[in-house]
């Protein structure tokens, strides 16, 4: 057998290692998503007798047990959610990538003591200053309003970190001085250039930030505690603390799956953006 044969099998072997891993890696991520559907199907009494693998016939019972619950709200839930989450998503991709076009494109003095700045605001946990945060919106009288979810959100030193990352390696400074001599404003070159040009990044920081923002417990659960301004991870966990005699896993199982069906319906929509934003910023221009 020649050099040339045994390098092209070696090749296909590790090609083939490579897929079977991949495969393997797929199907364990996919498996808990399977497992939450079947035990959404099955009923209180059939989750605590053990394991099943196949779906079982409560599923709608299960749906309407959900969504009709008395002692919370589901659909408003979800509204809720839904609202904090867009338009925080919305407010950190926008002003962080105007943010990171500032620090990109301008020249000033400061310039890496604001990055630095920035940067050194990214280490610090939410949970540091939570206390003074909740304090501020109690002075405030901001407590039960979704402003204090929302505004803060703006300044995301993460998805700014990303942002000025990614105008690095597909932002070339000369288009920026074509439009100021073609007389383009500032803010008009930003939302008519510099966006468009900046859509994948947008797109893969705009679905992180949704989920984030989606998932969120810790701050609402301090702020929000009348029943019509809850979300949904403060709901879920209020269903999973309901008195035992009540307690139906099947209905806890199905709100859990309409809880993440908005997260996977945005990761499907922007799956070729998140794709092309990762493998293009990654790779400098």
């Amino acid at each position: 057998m020649s050099d040339n044969t045994k390098s092209r099998l070696m090749m296909t072997l590790l090609r083939i290692v490579v897929y079977a891993i991949l495969i393997f890696l797929t199907v364990l991520c996919l498996f808990s998503f399977y497992l939450m559907i079947v035990n959404a199907s099955r009923s209180n009494a059939q989750l605590q007798a053990g394991f099943r693998l196949l779906p079982q016939e409560h599923f709608w019972d299960n749906l309407k047990n959900a969504w009709t619950d008395a002692s919370i709200n589901i659909p408003r839930g979800m509204l809720n959610s839904l609202f904090i989450a867009v338009t925080s998503a919305a407010l950190t991709t926008y002003f962080s990538a105007l943010t990171a076009y500032g620090v990109h494109v301008y020249d000033f003095k400061g310039k890496k003591l604001v990055f630095t700045f920035i940067m050194a605001i990214m280490m610090i946990p939410a949970q540091v200053s939570a206390v003074g945060f909740v304090q501020m919106i109690n002075k405030l009288h901001l407590t039960n309003n979704y402003i204090p979810l929302i505004i803060p959100s703006i300044a995301a030193p993460v998805v700014f970190f990303y942002m000025k990352q990614y105008m690095e390696s597909v932002l070339p400074l000369e288009i920026v001085e074509a439009a100021r001599c073609d007389g383009s404003g500032e803010f008009r070159t930003f939302n008519t250039i510099i966006l468009p040009i900046m859509k994948p990044a947008i797109a893969v920081q705009a679905i992180f930030s949704f989920v984030s923002s989606w998932n969120n417990y810790f701050i609402p659960a301090l702020l929000l505690d009348k029943a019509e301004m809850k979300t949904v991870p403060i709901m879920i966990a209020q269903l999973r603390s309901a008195d035992y005699s009540k307690f139906d896993m099947g209905k806890v199982y199905m709100f859990i799956l309409l809880a993440i069906l908005p997260v996977m319906l945005v990761y499907i929509i922007l799956s070729k953006s998140i794709i092309k934003g990762v493998t293009s910023g990654s790779v400098k221009g």
